[in-house]
């Protein structure tokens, strides 16, 4: 099956590419356009998925976006990989959790390859790593589904500021923190893109 993998250097308005995913979902749901992964950075911003609940907004004065992505609110900024799906599920079995299971084992095999040794966690969607004796989140998961193409997809955390995730309970998951591969000690990650592009492209078999 044919895929469009587009990787941005520059980062891309939050706005701007729910547009295009919206726009692109809808054409590939007619045949029009090839299925897609897209790796990207965004500007700092906060997004309230659709059970998001405005509880978890700890500093009041955080302008939020709202998008249809499954999930609560989380942040993107720089240094946060955002790597984005439109996959036809007509043409494949139609199970989310079959689709999510993939999305977690490619995030897991990316993390492996810098590595890290993460997890799923059965009550608490995202990829997991230890830290001491507390679990921290490394990854988010966010997906949509219309008409049985998925889009959206994941946020991997690299060398963000993670002091974004102190204004809103991410994922609202009070108990657990943030973390990213800086904050593991992993620095060199030049081959980050290529990593996230040859283990995303199996969420699409």
């Amino acid at each position: 099956m044919e895929i469009e993998v587009k990787n941005s250097i520059k980062p891309v308005d939050y706005y701007r590419s729910m547009k295009i995913l919206e726009k692109r979902a809808k054409d590939v749901f007619l045949n029009k356009k090839r299925e897609l992964l897209w790796i990207l950075e965004h500007n700092a911003i906060y997004t309230g998925g659709t059970s998001s609940d405005k509880k978890d907004i700890v500093d009041k004065k955080i302008k939020i976006q709202k998008t249809n992505r499954g999930g609560k609110y989380t942040c993107h900024g720089p240094g946060q990989k955002v790597v984005y799906i439109v996959l036809n599920l007509n043409k494949r079995k139609k199970d989310i959790r079959v689709l999510l299971n993939k999305i977690e084992n490619c995030i897991i095999q990316i993390l492996k390859e810098m590595n890290i040794k993460s997890f799923k966690d059965k009550k608490n969607i995202g990829i997991w790593v230890k830290d001491k004796k507390n679990s921290k989140k490394i990854a988010a998961i966010g997906i949509r589904i219309k008409k049985w193409v998925a889009f959206h997809g994941f946020a991997l955390n690299i060398n963000n500021d993670l002091s974004m995730y102190e204004k809103i309970i991410p994922c609202g998951i009070r108990n657990k923190g943030i973390t990213s591969l800086k904050e593991l000690g992993i620095t060199n990650c030049k081959n980050i893109n290529k990593i996230i592009i040859k283990n995303s492209l199996n969420i699409f078999h």
